[in-house]
């Protein structure tokens, strides 16, 4: 057995990498997949010879004796821009791990749950084995303990689909179309990272392959996914999650400043509001500060003073404006003259059928 103190860790990466059936891994595949793992580790880098000493340790000399399937598939060689045959490994039994336990019963219990919460995600119906690990375990799903609202216009499988090309680190093409024009619908190369819902709309947000340039894709607007195993995947530089800090929704302009927003909310909403805030950044301002903003707006009687500090987008007015009389947005002046002339269109339609 190979005496390197990281060897045990190189053989669970390589477990891993073996028992997956989304990627297509050659030698060179999984020495840089395996130094990608080991450098965030702050483990040192091995070399292509490593690991194929590795794969024979496991394969041949070690108590493991796996059976690895050696086979052929497309590949795209970068350097010299064409499609290529390459020499994969994977294990045989793609169900194998050389890691494999029994659970415990607390274990079970805990899968048990999971599982059963998971089978009721509708947008969740082709994650494979789902149904014969429920019937393993016992997991009965005669009920629903928790409800998802979800979107009738959206295709609910491309949820599952796209959970697991992230999951795997897959790089996909999609076919989709714009609000504005059904009929022609484009295809582009992507690397999916997150699945995000928003008011009952669920968001795909993953790089252009030619570009690298972030991009959102409103789920009821993809026609049709397909993995390109040919392609290697990029991860996402970054916490993509903090991507959303600042805005309420989806939508996030370039460049655009954060706006300190203040606002007053009646009394017959603010503890609806002060119980879910419109976003994170909300303060409720009690005390002198409170006393401050009466003093300077004297005409609204009763009710709260809250803050919130986002990026205007389509969202954020929406927001603002879904509570109608009952919150009134005091600064910035520009977010305010933007509602008030959405609010002056509403009443000039509305008058129209008077």
């Amino acid at each position: 057995m190979p005496t390197n103190k990281n060897a045990m860790t190189r053989y669970k990466i390589l477990d891993e990498l073996l028992s997956n059936r989304y990627h297509n891994y050659s030698l060179d595949d999984l020495t840089e997949e395996m130094n990608r793992r080991l450098n965030d580790l702050d483990i040192d880098s091995v070399t292509r010879r490593c690991v194929e000493k590795d794969i024979h340790y496991l394969e041949y000399d070690g108590p493991f004796l796996v059976d690895i399937e050696r086979y052929s598939a497309p590949g795209y060689n970068k350097e010299k821009q064409k499609s290529i045959v390459k020499k994969c490994l994977r294990y045989s039994n793609p169900s194998f791990s050389i890691f494999k336990k029994e659970l415990t019963a607390d274990e079970e219990y805990l899968l048990s749950e999971a599982l059963s919460l998971l089978g009721q995600f509708e947008g969740l119906p082709n994650l494979d084995g789902l149904e014969g690990l429920c019937l393993g375990l016992g997991v009965k799903q005669d009920r629903k303990i928790i409800s998802l609202t979800k979107n009738p216009l959206e295709n609910s499988s491309l949820i599952g689909q796209l959970f697991t090309t992230i999951s795997q680190r897959q790089v996909i093409e999609l076919t989709y179309h714009t609000f504005n024009d059904e009929k022609n619908e484009k295809e582009v190369a992507v690397h999916p990272y997150l699945l995000k819902e928003y008011n009952r709309r669920w968001f795909l947000f993953a790089a252009a392959d030619s570009d690298d340039k972030l991009l959102c894709f409103s789920l009821d607007r993809i026609g049709n996914v397909k993995p390109l195993p040919a392609l290697k995947y990029r991860d996402y530089k970054g916490d993509l999650n903090a991507y959303f800090d600042d805005i309420i929704g989806v939508t996030l302009h370039i460049g655009q400043p954060v706006e300190h927003i203040v606002f007053w909310v009646s009394d017959v909403s603010k503890h609806y509001v002060d119980t879910k805030p419109l976003h994170d950044s909300q303060i409720h301002y009690k005390g002198v500060q409170e006393n401050s903003y009466r003093e300077e707006y004297p005409m609204f009687e009763g009710g709260s003073f809250f803050s919130i500090d986002c990026v205007e987008n389509y969202e954020l007015i929406r927001e603002l404006c879904s509570f109608g009389a009952e919150l009134v947005v005091l600064s910035p002046k520009e977010i305010s003259q933007e509602i008030t002339s959405r609010v002056k269109k509403m009443y000039d339609r509305y008058k129209k059928l008077s």
